[in-house]
């Protein structure tokens, strides 16, 4: 299937949902900072928070789900920063671990905003 019949609306929001259930598995199950069911795990339903108020509140348009994207990279980068300041996690999750793992996560955002914003200058 071609990515022009499939609409890059679509394809955004399929890699927007596949990057959040990675996000919800990786903090809840396996633990990103620190062990399995460390509490600083569940700073990530921070990013949760900040797609869904910005894709709410811009009705899920494409340009409202870009910014909520962006807005999620954003606040990813922040928690990676204040755990790696912190020393959240150690001796389980060091910098180097966090700043990648957390960098994974911030190119997801970034690459499915991107596909927002193709999909915002389609429609125009």
């Amino acid at each position: 299937m071609k990515l022009q019949q499939f609409g890059w609306y679509s394809a955004a929001m399929a890699s927007t949902v596949v990057t959040l259930l990675l996000l919800i598995w990786l903090s809840l199950g396996v633990g990103i900072i620190g062990g399995d069911g460390d509490m600083a795990n569940l700073l990530y339903a921070l990013v949760l928070v900040a797609i869904t108020v910005v894709a709410v509140r811009g009705r899920f348009q494409s340009k409202a789900m870009m910014w909520a994207l962006v807005a999620a990279a954003l606040v990813q980068a922040l928690i990676a920063l204040l755990a790696v300041y912190t020393g959240l996690g150690l001796p389980f999750s060091g910098p180097v671990e966090l700043i990648l793992l957390n960098g994974f996560f911030v190119l997801l955002y970034l690459g499915a905003a991107l596909m927002f914003r193709r999909a915002f200058k389609q429609s125009a």
